[in-house]
C-alpha cells in the first residue's frame, strides 16, 4: 500500500479542494481522509465514498505531500511517439518516460507512423510495446487508409483492436465528402475524430504565420484562414450530421469564434489547444530558430489573447501537447526547410502554471481539468479523476519550484523544444500510475 499524507489534494471532477491523505491499495485510491489543522485526519469520512474508517498506516510506503499539490495524472490526447518507423526521434517507452516526467499517466499517440496506424496489426504492435512502459499508451487509428484521404480505413476493425478515436493529423480530411462519410460511420462506432484543419492549397509551401512579419523575413506564409475554412466547413458538416466532432491544435481567432457559436447553437463540438498557442508569437520567428517552426503556426498577439480567452470562459475544452519530436539533425536545416513541431510531454504542466495559472488566466483545478478530467470525458478514457475505487493515476507537483528548461535534463529523445532556456514555475516531484511511482524527482 501506498499514503500520499498531507498534500493539497485537487480533483476537478469531484470538486475537492483540501488538504487530505490518500491510501492505495491494489492500484486503486482506496481512502481519502481530509486532514485536519493539527495535522491528523478525520477520524473520519473519506471525501469520495463516505467510509467511516481512519486510514491503516501500517504497513504503507508513504510519500510525503505536504506544500505540494496532488491531482489527477494528466492526460494527453494528441502527441506522436513516432514508433514504429522513427525510433530515431522517440520510441513509446522513452515518450512515456518524458510524459510521467511531466505528471502525464495516459498518452494518447497519433496514427502518422511508419506504417500508418491504419489496420489491427499496427494495433497490436502499439499496444504491446505500451506494456513495456509504466503509463497507459492508446493509439489513435487512422481516418483513411495510409493517411491519404481517399479510402476510410475499416474502423470497425480498428475499434476492436482498441483505438480510442480516429485521425488522420498530419494530412487534412480535404474531400468533404469523405469528411461526411467519416464522421458518419464513426458515429456507428462511437469513435470520435480528432480533426486536423488545414486547406492546403492555401498554406502550401508555408514555413509561418502569414503577415507583414512573413514578408520581412522572406519566409512563406501560412495564413489563419488555411485553419479557420476548414473549421467552419466541419462544422457545417457536423451540424448537418449531428455528429460529434472534436479539433486538433486551435490556434487562431476565427477559430475559436467559430467553435464558440458552434457551441451555442448546440453542436457537438469539442477543441483542445497546445501550451506554444496561448504563450509564443510569430514574434519568435524573427530568431530563424526551427524549433518556433510548428503547424499551425505561431500567431499574432492578438490571437494568442483570443487563446486564453477561449481557455477561459470553456470554448477550448482541453490542453494537449502535440508532442512532436524530430532529430537535431532535421531541425538544424534551415527554417523553411526544417519540419513543422516542438516536444511538449515535459514542459506542458510548467508552461499552463506559469503562463496560466500564475497570470490568472486559469485556477489551478480548471488547469488541471483542461489537462486530466475533460480529456478523460471527451475520449470516454479511465482516469481524470480521485474517486475512491477508480485507477491510481496520480501527480504530485510542486507549485513553487522553478527551473529552467534545458535540453540535457529531457528524458525525450528529441531535445526540439520551442521552451528551450525558459524559466518555468510548478514541476512535478513523482507520478504514480495504477498505484506505482513511476516517477519520481
Amino acid at each position: 500500500m501506498l499514503l500520499i499524507k498531507q498534500g493539497r489534494v485537487i480533483d476537478p471532477q469531484n470538486k475537492i479542494d483540501k488538504i487530505a491523505d490518500i491510501l492505495i491499495a491494489e492500484g486503486k485510491i482506496a481512502q481519502i481522509n481530509p486532514v485536519r489543522e493539527d495535522g491528523a485526519s478525520h477520524g473520519g469520512v473519506g471525501l469520495s465514498n463516505g467510509i467511516k474508517t481512519k486510514i491503516n498506516r501500517d504497513n504503507c510506503e508513504i510519500i510525503d505531500a505536504r506544500n505540494k499539490v496532488v491531482v489527477p495524472g494528466l492526460i494527453d490526447i494528441h502527441c506522436h511517439l513516432r514508433e514504429p518507423g522513427r525510433e530515431d526521434e522517440e520510441t513509446i517507452s522513452s515518450g512515456a518516460e518524458a510524459g510521467a516526467k511531466g505528471g502525464f499517466t495516459t498518452l494518447c499517440c497519433m496514427p502518422n507512423t511508419q506504417p500508418v496506424i491504419d489496420n489491427q496489426e499496427v494495433v497490436k504492435f502499439i499496444y504491446a510495446k505500451a506494456k513495456e512502459t509504466k503509463i497507459n499508451v492508446y493509439p489513435f487509428g487512422a481516418v483513411t487508409e495510409r493517411q491519404e484521404g481517399r479510402k476510410l480505413a475499416e474502423f470497425g476493425e480498428l475499434k476492436e483492436a482498441g483505438v480510442i478515436g480516429l485521425s488522420d493529423d498530419g494530412n487534412p480530411l480535404l474531400n468533404s465528402g469523405i469528411m461526411r462519410r467519416a464522421l458518419e460511420y464513426a458515429r456507428m462506432f462511437d469513435l470520435l475524430i480528432s480533426v486536423h484543419s488545414e486547406d492546403i492549397d492555401l498554406s502550401k509551401n508555408g514555413s509561418m504565420n502569414e503577415s507583414f512579419l512573413s514578408t520581412v523575413l522572406g519566409l512563406e506564409g501560412i495564413p489563419d484562414i488555411a485553419e479557420s475554412i476548414m473549421v467552419a466547413r466541419d462544422l457545417q458538416i457536423a451540424e448537418f450530421l449531428n455528429a460529434r466532432i472534436h479539433f486538433a491544435h486551435i490556434s487562431c481567432q476565427k477559430s475559436v469564434e467559430l467553435i464558440r457559436e458552434a457551441k451555442k447553437k448546440g453542436i457537438k463540438v469539442t477543441c483542445e489547444t497546445m501550451p506554444h498557442y496561448w504563450t509564443l508569437t510569430e514574434e519568435c520567428t524573427r530568431s530563424f530558430n526551427p524549433n518556433f517552426k510548428i503547424n499551425p503556426p505561431l500567431r499574432t498577439r492578438e490571437d494568442v489573447e483570443a487563446i486564453k480567452q477561449g481557455l477561459r470562459d470553456g470554448t477550448i475544452d482541453a490542453i494537449a501537447t502535440d508532442h512532436a519530436p524530430h532529430s537535431s539533425e532535421e531541425k538544424e536545416l534551415p527554417f523553411d526547410k526544417a519540419p513543422f513541431g516542438t516536444i511538449g510531454l515535459e514542459t506542458a504542466l510548467a508552461v499552463g502554471i506559469s503562463e496560466l495559472v500564475e497570470k490568472d488566466i486559469l485556477t489551478l483545478s480548471q488547469l488541471i481539468e483542461k489537462m486530466s478530467s475533460e480529456p478523460a470525458r471527451i475520449f470516454n478514457l479511465c482516469g481524470g479523476n480521485l474517486s475512491v475505487g477508480s485507477p491510481a493515476d496520480l501527480a504530485i507537483v510542486d507549485l513553487d519550484k522553478e527551473w529552467t528548461v534545458k535540453k540535457e535534463n529531457f528524458l525525450s529523445r528529441s531535445k526540439n523544444s520551442a521552451f528551450l532556456g525558459r524559466r518555468l514555475k510548478g514541476e512535478v516531484v513523482s507520478t504514480i500510475c495504477g498505484g506505482k511511482v513511476v516517477y519520481k524527482k
